[in-house]
């Protein structure tokens, strides 16, 4: 790939950022092609072709998923009803927000909240894998466990952050995570914005309970101390300052899910309500260099 093609290919996926950033913040709103395809400054002929191209998605399989995924996240956070979750997020009606919950999920809205009497776990796409709900008394040790393990092993606080600023580079899928981080530290390195005092994080803006792994969105980013500018895929943007669940882990690289898990647990039995903001990773070390190879990390979850 010559140098113009890789200006060519990071250019497009600028671009592409500005248009997650843009559906996330209008997912009630006209997101048609010919809408979305003016926010990248492409033709809807040419987006339509980029977006599935880094997708693998059309933008309006996206969109759907993305409404649908918000909306299961709604039905286990909130105490929203189906017909004011299908309104917020933009279907006409509540009978077509059921038929579109029902051809991904496989059960209805209603029925989804009931099976799943575990608001903390991984959810089972029960038209994908055929995989069921465990049973009570698997569910009530799956929790009890859950409980030891954030009492053992994390250190939790309520803080409230201050609005801080980043550099990021988009991930579809933690398969692709890697790739995105060192194309940050590429960027970084030259610019000396890498010391021991540097802070990677990583931005979630789907989760793992509602989303197919490989479709999750995120943002390997870096914590900045000065001001930059953007370049190439490498995009600035900034986490809004606000109230957080801060959970303080050190933990091998197999834990983060249960950790994660645990954190919402926690979360939910003491009474705090996720805000619709992103939560997100900061590490403070480089595992590899542990001597158990294990991540001292932060975890992250907005609280209304």
């Amino acid at each position: 790939m010559t140098n113009t093609d890789k200006e060519i290919q990071a250019d497009y996926k600028k671009r592409i950022n500005r248009v997650f950033t843009f559906i996330d913040e209008n997912l009630e709103s006209d997101l048609s092609l010919a809408t979305v395809s003016e926010i990248a400054f492409f033709s809807p002929f040419h987006f339509h072709r980029i977006f599935k191209l880094i997708t693998e998605e059309t933008l309006n399989e996206y969109v759907t998923r993305r409404r649908i995924e918000k909306s299961a996240l709604e039905l286990l956070h909130k105490n929203s009803t189906a017909t004011a979750i299908a309104h917020k997020l933009g279907f006409s009606d509540n009978s077509s927000f059921s038929r579109a919950f029902k051809k991904y999920y496989g059960i209805s809205p209603t029925e989804f909240r009931k099976q799943n009497p575990n608001r903390f776990s991984k959810i089972r796409q029960l038209s994908k894998n055929g995989q069921e709900y465990p049973d009570h008394n698997k569910y009530i040790c799956i929790i009890d466990n859950l409980r030891n393990w954030i009492r053992m092993n994390a250190k939790i606080k309520i803080a409230e952050l201050p609005k801080i600023n980043v550099a990021y580079v988009s991930s579809i899928g933690p398969q692709n995570l890697e790739e995105a981080f060192g194309k940050l530290v590429r960027w970084a390195t030259p610019q000396g914005l890498m010391n021991d005092e540097t802070k990677m994080l990583t931005v979630y803006h789907d989760s793992f309970k509602v989303t197919e792994a490989s479709k999750v969105r995120m943002r390997a980013a870096i914590l900045l101390n000065k001001p930059t500018e953007a370049d190439g895929e490498v995009a600035l943007t900034s986490i809004e300052a606000g109230k957080y669940i801060v959970g303080s882990f050190e933990i091998g690289l197999n834990e983060f899910e249960k950790s994660w898990t645990g954190l919402f647990l926690w979360m939910n039995e003491n009474g705090y309500r996720k805000a619709d903001s992103n939560p997100f990773e900061m590490y403070h070390n480089n595992f590899n260099e542990h001597p158990e190879r294990k991540a001292i990390v932060d975890f992250y979850i907005p609280i209304e």
